[in-house]
């Protein structure tokens, strides 16, 4: 009997503040879906910085014909030569920093640029590449440090950039600093609206549970005249908080994955293909970290106006 009591002063709260109630869902959902996204953009960050992190690579660009009046000072006795190629190989793995190095001839550069070019654009890669010949891709040494540090990526860089035959010196950390910007840029910026909008939501909560309580004070002040604890009073309005609370957590829910379908899978994913992106687990792991945040903020504002709002 007490159960249905309950839950029949749920549904007389939500349906007589519905305006309201739709409202602190709605403001509950922005407010969580923006947590979420910024929490996907976090774990992105971080699964792609681990991701990265062993792989990254400092490529030693050698000279082609087209760079000796681009770079005249190294590149001026025209594209490297294969000795003068061998020699900095050599001295690269004599380097204590250096693990491995992978040669790259200019055809076999422009194999893998050719490749690389295919996909679903493979008409404009193919106009591209009619016009692009093998002399005029630069040979490399890609270098694979034993501690990829920036500290040790620039020691590279700076040992090797202005050599004779070197055209320059790249890393993929360079690379991938716009990306990780990006990422960073919308953590801060899902993040700013987050706590604005939770701090909108909780008061919405506040006014929402004061104007159900007000309602009802005469049953509320029956209640306490027959003996009915202040928790069993209060439960109905918990209630009610928590189930607009759930009610922004599956709306949030809902968003978040939207985010992760169309603009991580669809958007960011087929342009960044040389990366890799987080998966659905992370979606799920971000949703059950919501749930708890949306009722702890529901319910938690719920009971502080309780606190004033039901005294009799």
């Amino acid at each position: 009997m007490r159960a249905q009591f309950v839950f029949s002063e749920i549904f007389i709260g939500l349906r007589r503040n519905l305006t309201m109630t739709i409202a602190v869902i709605v403001s509950a959902a922005v407010a969580l879906g923006m947590l979420g996204v910024a929490l996907l953009m976090l774990f992105q960050t971080s699964y792609m910085k681990d991701y990265w992190y062993d792989k990254v690579e400092v490529s030693v660009f050698l000279c082609t014909k087209d760079d000796t009046t681009l770079h005249p000072t190294t590149c001026a006795s025209g594209p490297t030569a294969q000795t003068r190629m061998d020699e900095l190989q050599a001295d690269l793995k004599a380097d204590p920093l250096v693990q491995t190095v992978f040669p790259e001839t200019q055809a076999e550069a422009y194999a893998r640029y050719k490749n690389q070019s295919g996909g679903s654009q493979a008409n404009e890669a193919s106009q591209i590449t009619a016009y692009v010949s093998p002399d005029q891709i630069p040979a490399s040494l890609r270098v694979k440090l034993k501690d990829p540090t920036t500290e040790h990526i620039d020691a590279i860089r700076s040992t090797y950039q202005g050599q004779q035959g070197v055209e320059a010196v790249a890393d993929q950390k360079t690379i991938l600093k716009p990306l990780f910007k990006l990422f960073n840029g919308l953590t801060v910026s899902a993040s700013t609206v987050a706590i604005v909008m939770v701090g909108l939501a909780l008061m919405l909560i506040v006014n929402t549970v004061r104007l159900s309580a007000f309602s009802r004070r005469r049953e509320t002040g029956i209640m306490r005249l027959v003996g009915a604890s202040n928790f069993y009073i209060r439960l109905p309005f918990l209630m009610e908080g928590a189930v607009a609370g759930l009610g922004g957590v599956a709306v949030a829910a809902l968003g978040v994955a939207s985010f992760k379908f169309f603009l991580i899978d669809r958007v960011l994913a087929p342009s960044f293909t040389f990366t890799s992106f987080i998966g659905w687990d992370k979606v799920l792991l971000t949703v059950l970290i919501l749930v708890p945040v949306g009722l702890v903020m529901a319910v938690g504002a719920s009971a502080l106006s309780l606190r004033k709002y039901l005294k009799v």
